[in-house]
């Protein structure tokens, strides 16, 4: 269950945001796949989380946006990690035109659990 956190300057339109939370979910569950958590195309509630911040005044970062993936370890996602967080990166530029951002993808020890 990926979360995902888009930390964005003022200078970025509505329009490439909503584009964003229309296109990370399959993205991103395409680019953690694995043998542990398999993508069948059919996210269901809780499947991923999107959170979209605007850059504070006092934050600090020279790019117009930030785009933060965790999703749980996994030997399997581990291995090619690299590989898997330019695959996102080049998908999300070809389908949102972006060109100033950053993909930062974070593979914890973690658990989660939900209500059912």
């Amino acid at each position: 269950m990926p979360l995902i956190e888009v930390t964005y300057a003022p200078t970025i339109p509505e329009s490439v945001l909503r584009e964003l939370a229309d296109h990370l979910p399959h993205a991103v569950s395409v680019a953690v796949e694995c043998p542990e958590e398999p993508y069948d195309g059919d996210l269901q509630p809780g499947d991923i989380e999107i959170r979209f911040r605007a850059r504070e005044p006092f934050d600090r970062g020279g790019l117009d946006l930030v785009i933060e993936v965790r999703s749980k370890f996994f030997p399997s996602r581990a291995d090619n990690r690299q590989e898997r967080v330019d695959r996102l990166h080049a998908d999300i530029e070809e389908a949102v035109g972006l060109e100033d951002f950053g993909v930062y993808l974070s593979l914890p020890v973690a658990a989660w659990a939900q209500s059912e």
